[in-house]
């Protein structure tokens, strides 16, 4: 964010530092998977909004902005915003619904909500009531549940830090298959499974290795198997024929964005949530749990790349979100909220 000329604050906590946090209430301060859903109700009901807010307080008192953005799982940043007397709009980054934050999870904010003084509408407690800028499309959104807060629609758009693509990739003749699991759930077993299934088809698969995984890791790949450790992910997907990724939301909404088929081989978080749209919206396919092997990929990623019926849906959905107000044209509306 520095170099595209933001001036960025040291606040809060990582999602990794907050489970840490979190599992250490229990007695185990290294992260388990078996404890994940217990870990993100506290880390996300308590941990983040606590730490977001202890640490942006004093910087809205420095620099007494005129409006405070905040992400709907972390409201930690509009909970101080509101203890400041500041106008706070919620971002979302996907689909909105009664899943999305367990009750355990609401309950764990709600104790520190009171613990501050602070009266929220009923319903609304990780997005605070306040005015809602929605980057998902609509006919996949669940409106009814923002039915009681202002609604603002801009178009998502996708986003990586700027970098250069490999030539064979906007030359490819052969269809391109993207392979990723971004930043925090990569690990090699995933990386080869997927990237074995995907090695047996008419294809040129990418595979980005990410932060956590060395391309050293993927050896004895085949020669059609390409392996870096990091790609210019909103440029990719301007290439792509197919994506197969964790179901994380930025990538999921990426891949619509662009029309480009899915197979979603969801590990954590959010990530279920977004393999069971696409695969129910038509829009891909999702591997789950034992589901996920490297035939099922073989098989599931051939299938995608003719699907006629699946090519036609993501046509649908990308040219409905290029319809979508332009992020340029929220700005003014913001510019008045801020007022």
């Amino acid at each position: 964010m520095e170099k595209l000329g933001f001036t960025v604050v040291d606040a809060g906590l990582s999602i990794w530092d907050a489970f840490r946090q979190a599992n250490k209430l229990h007695g185990t301060p290294e992260f388990r998977r078996d404890m994940l859903r217990q870990t993100a109700v506290d880390a996300f009901g308590s941990v983040l909004p606590r730490a977001y807010l202890t640490d942006l307080e004093p910087v809205l008192e420095r620099d007494k902005p005129d409006l405070v953005v905040f992400e709907i799982v972390n409201p930690g940043a509009g909970l101080a915003a509101m203890r400041a007397g500041i106008p706070a709009v919620c971002h979302g980054f996907g689909k909105m619904d009664e899943t999305l934050v367990p009750e355990a999870m609401s309950d764990r904010l709600l104790e520190y909500v009171a613990e501050l003084g602070i009266q929220l509408p009923d319903g609304q407690h990780y997005g605070l009531g306040s005015p809602y800028v929605d980057a998902f499309p609509s006919s996949l959104q669940d409106s009814s549940y923002l039915s009681d807060v202002e609604r603002i629609l801009m178009r998502p758009i996708p986003f990586t830090e700027p970098g250069e693509l490999p030539e064979w990739v906007i030359e490819h003749e052969k269809p391109l298959v993207y392979l990723t699991f971004g930043t925090a759930f990569a690990s090699p077993d995933l990386l080869k499974t997927a990237a074995a299934g995907l090695s047996g088809i008419d294809a040129e698969v990418l595979v980005s290795s990410g932060p956590l995984v060395a391309p050293s890791a993927l050896t004895d790949v085949p020669g059609n198997v390409h392996v870096l450790p990091w790609v210019p992910q909103a440029d990719l997907l301007a290439h792509a024929d197919l994506v197969a990724h964790h179901g994380g939301s930025g990538t999921t909404i990426a891949a619509m964005s662009h029309g480009v088929p899915q197979l979603v081989l969801p590990q954590g978080a959010d990530q279920f949530r977004n393999a069971e749209l696409v695969a129910s919206t038509g829009l891909g396919r999702q591997l789950v749990g034992e589901e996920f092997t490297a035939d099922a990929v073989h098989e599931a990623a051939r299938k995608l790349l003719r699907d006629n019926d699946v090519h036609a849906a993501n046509a649908s959905i990308a040219a409905e979100i290029a319809a979508m107000p332009h992020p340029d044209e929220v700005v003014p509306k913001l510019v008045e909220l801020a007022g």
